[in-house]
């Protein structure tokens, strides 16, 4: 197991940044780290690579204790940041170099990362002078040049604009092939591109852990029905399986089913049984996004 984090709890002051948290990532899965600002994203993965250490629980790197061993495990993480820590009057290989001799590292493993993240045509230049995209494939480079198993990354596509974010997506795809990856993101765009796996916390716990394939079977139906006439939102309560119904314009309603049925055929015949016409009729899949509020909107 990769990464395992046991009854994780974490308290700042009174306040409960993580309360037992537990999850298990195998080698090789990449997973999406989700949950509103201040669910306690960026203090679990600050547990987890040994930048924090006062906390409840257990938290492992490769069978390897975190608070018991930091050392060895941070030889086996490549952590990028939020706030990606650049030394911004550094040459981009000068950088590299640098970090390369903090982990003891040949030369030709820094023209690997360049190769690998792409940097080459700007790696002549100082960090300042770069883009926030290619500030990003520098920090990113750094965190791979000893070449860890695991890569935690902590919102690495934050404040790019959409060019440089499809580039680090593919970046962090291809580079995710080969290596276990803990990935925190706002954009399930990217979770949806990426991952194969979602973990969603809220105020410190843990609300869902699915592989993102049966998310996506399980996911709820929703259908749009435009009539010829409006209806009482009560009427659909007649409908089988119906969970909920919204008027969303005039004589259009958006009506979720718990289940994979397809239901068009029902609306249908419900339609005709209370003598209204229908106008246009479609199923549409739930997205991320909906299920990312539906775990962490209060009611």
């Amino acid at each position: 197991m990769s990464i395992s984090a046991q009854a994780i709890t974490k308290i700042y002051d009174k306040q409960k940044a993580l309360d037992e948290v537990s999850f298990e990532i195998p080698n090789g899965q990449i997973v999406g780290f989700l949950g509103p600002n201040g669910a306690g994203k960026s203090t679990m993965m600050k547990i987890l690579t040994g930048y924090i250490n006062t906390y409840q629980g257990e938290a492992k790197i490769n069978d390897v204790d975190v608070r018991q061993n930091p050392k060895a495990i941070q030889q086996n993480i490549g952590y990028l940041p939020e706030h990606n820590p650049l030394y911004l009057d550094m040459y981009v290989k000068e950088f590299l170099h640098f970090n390369a001799e903090v982990y003891k590292c040949s030369k030709p493993r820094i023209e690997e990362v360049v190769k690998l993240t792409n940097i080459s045509p700007e790696s002549h230049k100082k960090i300042h002078q770069l883009s926030k995209g290619y500030r990003q494939r520098v920090g990113l480079a750094a965190s791979l040049i000893h070449d860890p198993e695991i890569l935690i990354l902590d919102e690495p596509t934050t404040g790019l604009d959409p060019n440089q974010l499809v580039e680090i997506r593919s970046l962090i795809k291809n580079i995710g092939r080969h290596k276990t990856t803990l990935l925190s993101t706002h954009i399930m765009q990217e979770v949806e591109a990426i991952c194969d796996r979602v973990i969603i916390i809220n105020e410190g716990q843990l609300v869902a852990d699915e592989m993102l394939k049966d998310l996506n079977e399980n996911q709820q139906q929703i259908i749009h029905v435009e009539f010829d006439y409006s209806v009482e939102l009560e009427a659909f309560n007649r409908l089988q399986k119906v969970k909920k119904a919204k008027e969303v314009g005039l004589y259009q309603y958006e009506l979720h089913f718990d289940t994979t049925v397809d239901m068009r055929s029902y609306v249908f015949d419900f339609a005709h049984d209370i003598g209204l016409k229908i106008k246009t009729l479609n199923r549409k899949s739930q997205s991320l996004e909906e299920l990312f509020k539906t775990y962490t909107t209060k009611t």
